[in-house]
């Protein structure tokens, strides 16, 4: 009995420990984010930029004022500043200001439903394009890694700016302006620019603080959680409905207020097989704007078990928020078995141009509107590529 006892203790001692070590382990991954002060200095860094350099703050120290941006390739908020920003420095070229931008995101830390207003990630090679695309004139420089830096500046969102002068002090931190809209007539309160007009006018800054606003820092002790999400998503069941000429043709006609991106496919068709993952991949990416995949199947309307189980496999499941879009519109998925005799009349109704082979896919607009078509195995970055084309990469008032 006694050992008995003994060995209980001993067990009791190991998960306590065990508890501990866990708990210490969490706590580790709470990120520590340093709150910087109107007039500390400006923490170093050395990082990595998309000129192939590495980049250190005394590389800038003949700079009047240093403005340091946190930005990103995915956030439509950093989006809307960024033609502000390239505006403010061309309005004050030669006069002593320098800016340098940073990446402070893991792409880790980012769920796919969160890229919807980019083609891109927020890595390193990303943001080589994205730059390239937006124009940069600017040191672009990637804190993604350790994150380091911007737990250093405090950076809450992107984007995220902090102006020093001369010495380095910080005399301005927040946002960049009051508006999240690409349209420079809705800024009502342009706080960064005038911080530099004053500094550079001799003045002190007249309103110091703000409140950022943006798409929160994605810090990489994130991943855990998103990786759990994307599984939970990936066993998502799929509700498979039948569907006949004159049900392709209302949902054709479309009428909401969502962009449709349409599919025809088989799960005895090679190509389609191929390509669904690059369709369920945009359905995701596009999951938290106004889009939404229909997928018509042309299985034998008998062999719906059969559908049901390859999209089931491939996670095509609804997520919640468009499961209640859909219910708003009586309806009860966006995966259809064609039930129809003749393939032709489905052809007739979806897309008179489609030509007859699968898979088929059509974008139309919220009127029904054609944006783009593509007969055979679509390449998921050109899709995403007309889909951002055309609904945006930015809010819109």
């Amino acid at each position: 009995m006694k050992r008995f006892r003994s060995l209980f203790f001993v067990l009791s001692l190991l998960f306590c420990l065990f508890l501990a070590l866990q708990t210490q382990d969490a706590k580790a991954a709470t990120e520590v984010i340093h709150e910087l002060q109107i007039g500390d200095a400006a923490p170093d860094f050395s990082l990595p930029g998309i000129d192939g350099k590495t980049h250190a703050l005394a590389d800038y120290k003949t700079a009047k004022l240093l403005m340091v941006a946190f930005i990103s390739n995915h956030c439509p908020d950093s989006h809307a500043a960024e033609d502000r920003i390239k505006k403010l420095l061309a309005d004050t070229k030669n006069q002593g200001l320098e800016l340098v931008a940073i990446n402070p995101n893991n792409p880790e830390g980012l769920s796919i439903d969160e890229l919807g207003y980019s083609k891109y990630d927020d890595g390193f090679e990303d943001m080589k394009k994205y730059a390239a695309e937006a124009g940069f004139t600017f040191p672009y420089l990637y804190d993604g890694e350790t994150q380091a830096v911007a737990k250093a500046y405090g950076c809450l969102a992107t984007p995220h700016i902090f102006l020093f002068d001369a010495e380095r002090k910080l005399r301005y931190k927040g946002q960049f302006d009051d508006s999240r809209f690409a349209d420079s007539s809705t800024v009502k309160s342009a706080d960064a620019r005038h911080a530099v007009e004053e500094l550079l006018a001799g003045k002190p800054v007249s309103l110091a603080i703000t409140k950022p606003h943006g798409c929160s820092t994605k810090w990489l002790s994130k991943k855990q959680s998103i990786v759990e999400a994307a599984q939970k998503w990936d066993k998502t069941p799929v509700d498979v409905a039948p569907i006949d000429a004159a049900g392709v043709a209302l949902l054709r006609k479309n009428g909401t207020n969502k962009v449709r991106l349409f599919n025809v496919w088989a799960t005895w068709c090679g190509p389609c097989v191929a390509e669904f993952p690059e369709l369920v991949k945009t359905a995701r990416k596009f999951d938290m704007r106004d889009f939404e995949l229909i997928t018509f199947s042309v299985d034998d309307p008998t062999d719906g078990a059969k559908v049901k189980a390859f999209l089931e496999k491939r996670g095509a499941g609804l997520s919640n928020r468009l499961k209640n879009s859909l219910r708003a519109e009586n309806r009860p998925t966006n995966s259809y078995l064609f039930s129809g005799a003749s393939v032709n009349d489905l052809m007739k109704e979806l897309d008179p141009e489609w030509p007859g082979a699968i898979p088929h896919t059509l974008l139309v607009d919220t009127d029904g509107k054609v944006i783009w078509r593509h007969n055979g195995p679509v390449d998921g970055d050109e899709l995403r590529a007309k889909i951002i084309e055309h609904i945006g990469a930015f809010y819109k008032p």
